[in-house]
């Protein structure tokens, strides 16, 4: 496989509205939206569906999420559950432990077949669709139809096969055969396709999704609930083995609330309340103290942080845990609009390609939303019916000194919140503007052990290394070692900036002055 991409990115500016986003074609739809006069909401939904279609091994509307939303002119700030919720019928007994790890994100132990990880059974109920729909309604301009558009003309496209779709679906080949669909749509005699040669392009079709996407544009969000995407959906599960019936989708909501607030770093961070990754942020940065250089003493100082807020989290946080606790593969979008409006979104089908599952009546890849329960009975964040799991996302929007505003988030499962905590003490506790705090070396504390970018300051190895495990890899496009954040800022004069991760290929900030409207 060759490729004449190089590592790096340079910090994007404007005045009139900014999207930050992991592809650049979904990036580029928003920052049209922004163009024409479309608020922050706006932008965030049409590129989130956007992104649901050209990158659909991470998110889409099989999936669900969190946003938190900043109102630029009354400073108002609300947040969207929008997550996945484990189906009425489940059966703890489907999940019988087996010896070993699961080797995912939590590295739970192990469920016979892995039935949590891989399958019908791994499946939540979807949330995008009602979320996204709910926030455009209640904080956008557009109409739902409108916001769908730009996804629609790129499904009809299908999905293009460049050296970067190969490598994904190369890493996952294996597990997408063991869904005939899938596998019949993004696989080409069980292998990923071929990149086209020179001056040609290749897409795949992407089967029923692009009627699917229609259906919601005519039929409205509620179809996929209560209509006729409801009933291909459960239709196709049932043919599977599937426990989720019409009625868990009947009875999804999505959830409004209100963010958690904490003063660090001269700014007010705003992180999402509940079952996300806010409150173990809120708790990193609380074990942070000021420091005057990124040095290692500062690395090692977060490190501890890191793991002391998860260690609280994944021993006490869930939907079972006791009164008094706020416990607390992924996309991010940040957008800012010209009036200071400010949208962090994370929405995800958590592992690469979810469950690996496509319903085929539908089109729609369906997340692994049950990977998120811990498989052991008893636990704060046991499988159980009708429970919404722990969840990594953590989006997050800043207020900094002087009335500007920071939007901010990633996608990475358990290096989502160790990533935003560094990135965070890049921007606030040093001064680093978003370029170089987003092209900063990092560390991920998340796991057993600590890996860290060898890139770090002298002597951070040998300082973490006296207390924790220690490994020392680069800062590579695979395996993914750290986070890819996604941000956008607005100064106190009204001029934007937006950065994404210098490593991702596609990933892209856009001004809406970068695009025709």
């Amino acid at each position: 496989m060759t490729t004449t991409w190089t590592p790096g990115k340079v910090m994007a500016t404007g005045r009139g509205g900014m999207v930050a986003a992991q592809h650049e074609v979904a990036a580029r739809a928003g920052a049209a939206v922004l163009a024409r006069g479309g608020n922050a909401m706006d932008a965030a939904v049409t590129t989130a569906l956007v992104l649901s279609v050209v990158e659909p091994w991470l998110s889409g509307i099989g999936g669900g999420g969190f946003l938190i939303w900043r109102d630029g002119t009354t400073g108002e700030s609300r947040t969207l559950d929008f997550a996945m919720r484990a189906p009425m019928g489940l059966r703890v007994e489907d999940y019988p432990l087996v010896p070993g790890k699961d080797g995912d994100w939590f590295d739970w132990p192990q469920v016979e077949g892995q039935r949590n990880l891989i399958g019908v059974h791994s499946i939540c109920v979807p949330g995008a669709v009602a979320g996204l729909s709910e926030a455009l309604e209640t904080l956008g301009t557009l109409s739902w139809a409108e916001a769908l558009v730009p996804a629609i003309e790129e499904a009809d496209k299908g999905l293009l096969v460049d050296w970067f779709t190969n490598l994904c679906l190369s890493i996952d080949a294996p597990n997408l055969l063991t869904d005939p669909v899938s596998a019949a749509m993004l696989l080409r005699d069980g292998r990923a396709p071929a990149v086209g040669g020179t001056g040609t392009e290749q897409r795949l079709a992407l089967g029923q999704k692009p009627a699917t996407l229609r259906r919601l544009a005519s039929a409205g969000a509620a179809d996929f609930y209560t209509g006729q995407i409801a009933r291909d959906l459960i239709a196709d599960m049932a043919d599977l083995g599937g426990r989720m019936t019409l009625a868990d989708l009947a009875a999804y909501r999505p959830v409004w609330g209100t963010p958690l607030r904490k003063d660090w770093g001269g700014a007010q961070v705003l992180a999402m309340p509940g079952l996300s990754g806010g409150p173990a942020l809120l708790d990193a940065l609380g074990r942070i103290g000021p420091s005057a250089a990124p040095d290692a003493s500062h690395h090692a100082q977060v490190a501890d942080a890191i793991r002391a807020a998860y260690a609280t989290r994944l021993n006490t946080a869930g939907h079972a845990a006791r009164a008094g606790i706020d416990p607390g593969c992924t996309t991010h979008v940040s957008v800012i609009d010209r009036h200071g409006n400010a949208v962090s979104l994370t929405n995800t089908l958590l592992s690469r390609f979810g469950s690996k599952v496509t319903s085929g009546r539908t089109g729609v890849l369906l997340n692994n939303g049950m990977m998120w329960f811990d498989p052991r009975p008893g636990q704060p964040n046991s499988i159980a019916p009708g429970a919404q799991p722990l969840a990594n996302m953590c989006p997050v929007v800043a207020e900094l000194p002087g009335g500007g505003t920071l939007a901010i988030g990633a996608a990475g499962g358990r290096q989502i919140m160790p990533a935003l905590v560094q990135l965070l003490s890049y921007r606030l506790l040093h001064g680093m503007d978003l370029g170089d705090a987003l092209s900063q070396p990092r560390l991920d504390a998340s796991g057993p052990r600590i890996v860290l970018d060898r890139r770090l300051p002298d002597g951070t190895a040998g300082l973490i290394g006296r207390s924790h495990d220690v490994e020392l890899v680069d800062d590579v496009l695979y395996p993914v070692q750290f986070a890819i954040p996604s941000a956008v800022e607005r100064r106190p004069d009204g001029t934007l900036l937006g950065m994404v991760h210098p490593n991702h290929p596609w990933s892209a900030a856009v001004p809406a002055e970068g695009v025709a409207p």
